[in-house]
C-alpha cells in the first residue's frame, strides 16, 4: 500500500509542480519559477482537454512528483490509441524510494484502461540515470527523437 495520493492537478499545485520541473540543471535553464502566468494558462489548456491528464503525487498535503499523459488516437498501427508521458518529476527529496516506478505504473495502467495499445515517453540524451529507470520498467530505447524549436 502507498503512502501517498495520485489526482489531477488543480491550480494550486502549479507553484510545486514548477519547481520539481525547475529542479534540475536542465530545467534550471528553461523554467521560470517567479513568474506562474505562462505555467496558469498553459496549466487551462491541459485541464479543458480530455485527453490530457496532469496529475501529482500528494504525501502528507505535500505535491512530491508530477507526469502528464496524454491519450492520442492515430490510424498507424491499424488505428491504435497511443499514449504519452512527459514531464515526469519527482521531488529531489523523494527520488530512490519508490515513488517514481509507481507514478509510471499508474500512467501504464491509466493507458490500458484508455484503450491505448502503446505507451511513449521520450527522455533528454544527457539523462542517462532516467534511462536506467526507464528501461527498468520495461521501456525499449527504439526510436530516435527530433525537435524542432519554434521559439
Amino acid at each position: 500500500m502507498s503512502d501517498f495520493e495520485i489526482r489531477r492537478a488543480t491550480v494550486d499545485d502549479i507553484p510545486a509542480i514548477v519547481a520539481m520541473l525547475a529542479d534540475d540543471p536542465l530545467g534550471a535553464g528553461r523554467e521560470s519559477p517567479d513568474d506562474l502566468t505562462p505555467y496558469r494558462a498553459a496549466f487551462e489548456r491541459l485541464d479543458s482537454d480530455p485527453q490530457q491528464r496532469l496529475v501529482v503525487a500528494v504525501r502528507e498535503g505535500r505535491t512530491v512528483g508530477t507526469l502528464q499523459l496524454t491519450v492520442i488516437p492515430g490510424l498507424s498501427r491499424r488505428g491504435a490509441t497511443r499514449s504519452i508521458i512527459e514531464g515526469v518529476r519527482i521531488h529531489s527529496e523523494e527520488r530512490g524510494g519508490g515513488l517514481g516506478t509507481q507514478l509510471i505504473e499508474w500512467a501504464v495502467e491509466e493507458s490500458r484502461r484508455e484503450g491505448c495499445v502503446l505507451v511513449q515517453l521520450t527522455s533528454d540524451a544527457t539523462r542517462i540515470d532516467a534511462h536506467r529507470f526507464y528501461e527498468r520498467l520495461g521501456f525499449e530505447a527504439s526510436h530516435v527523437g527530433f525537435k524542432l524549436p519554434l521559439a
